[in-house]
């Protein structure tokens, strides 16, 4: 058979990489990793490989797991994945213990070793795991990996097989794409002034979490409604010199969180761009628009009943956000409704912020055109 009518398999465990580590023998067991929809989605869509599932699955069949607490929640992961557009040519699960040595569990091969023929081209092959095993099996198979955990560390024997580890399906996907702009979109700002000391390492394709710490308690409270409700990932710190106020820490922040922002969107391309949100708290409802257009300009109509909130001055949200326009270079207005509790006010108005962000900054599936007719933003 000619090398180019050969099959290539991408050969993908179950736990760890389509869901979270644990025995999943139950419904609410079933949590997924981040992008595996999206990331999976591209690659059948772009690419010609087979979906084989390889896993593991610790004693099914024995009284700690029993078959029917196992059957039920794979079938709604496969069902799931159907209904994404996900469908796995072969399923490969080895019910085995570790002590039994089995030749189906991985690492060893017996399970898949229909694949080392003729059919298939097992060095444009894969296999995605989340283990130092899944990379030997790929060694034994003849193909390489995707070791979906940056926190291993490699081992000289396997350094070849490994052709890239990462901590997201979105590196993946790009890698076997041959499309860079689907990777993650990070950046990492250091900035040091006499004044303030900052360093943030952000991601917009995250899940919400991380911390950024400022010493104002009220201004990291704040960053923590950003971090949630943009679902970025961001951890971050400011060390300023709060001995004279808070204005250098909270500007130098935001000026900081925009740079982060406008470096990780790259050129842009496949982007939404414009994003707006409305958000109500109690008694107060703010409303926020976004457009990441590469021409700062900031609207600022709101107002506050109290000078301080705790001890944080008011006037300096605005500046917050007027930097921060600044840095990222994007247009943003940001209105609420006046006569509020100033906490809900300003807390409405971070919330809208961080959701408006995340909506303009989501990629279009497909897409890597420039927003834009001018041809730059």
């Amino acid at each position: 058979m000619h090398i180019k009518d050969k099959k290539k398999v991408l050969f993908i465990d179950r736990d760890g990489v389509i869901v979270k580590e644990q025995q999943v023998d139950s419904y609410e067991k079933i949590e997924y990793i981040p992008h595996v929809f999206e990331a999976l989605r591209t690659i059948s869509d772009k690419e010609d490989y087979l979906f084989v599932m390889v896993s593991n699955q610790d004693g099914v069949g024995t009284p700690s797991f029993p078959y029917e607490s196992y059957i039920g929640p794979m079938e709604r992961i496969l069902e799931t994945l159907r209904g994404e557009r996900i469908v796995f040519d072969d399923i490969n699960v080895d019910f085995s213990m570790p002590e039994d040595d089995a030749p189906t569990r991985k690492p060893k091969t017996a399970m898949i070793d229909r694949y080392r023929s003729d059919e298939y081209d097992m060095a444009a092959s894969f296999m995605v795991g989340d283990r130092l095993t899944d990379m030997l099996l790929a060694k034994n198979m003849g193909c390489r990996g995707f070791l979906l955990d940056k926190s291993l560390d490699i081992p000289d024997e396997l350094k070849n097989t490994v052709a890239l580890q990462t901590d997201s399906w979105l590196d993946i996907s790009a890698y076997l794409a041959g499309d860079e702009s689907l990777r993650i979109r990070k950046a990492v700002v250091r900035r040091k002034t006499r004044e303030t000391d900052i360093e943030v390492l952000l991601a917009l394709d995250g899940t919400g979490s991380g911390m950024y710490t400022t010493g104002i308690g009220f201004l990291d409270h704040m960053l923590s409604q950003i971090i949630r409700h943009s679902r970025f990932d961001i951890e971050g710190r400011t060390i300023g010199d709060l001995e004279v106020d808070e204005h250098h820490t909270t500007e130098d922040t935001a000026i900081a969180l925009g740079e982060a922002v406008l470096e990780a969107l790259g050129d842009k391309r496949g982007i939404e761009r414009y994003g707006s949100e409305a958000v109500m708290m109690d008694d107060t409802i703010a409303f926020a628009s976004i457009d990441f257009s590469g021409r700062p300009d900031f609207i600022f109509d709101a107002s506050f009943t109290m000078e301080r909130i705790g001890t944080f001055p008011s006037e300096l949200i605005r500046h917050f956000f007027r930097s921060f326009s600044a840095a990222a270079k994007c247009n943003l207005y940001l209105s609420a409704r006046e006569g509020g509790d100033s906490h809900h006010t300003a807390e409405a108005l971070f919330k809208a912020f961080a959701r408006a962000m995340r909506k303009a900054v989501k990629r279009i599936p497909g897409d890597s055109a420039l927003p834009s007719t001018k041809g730059l933003l």
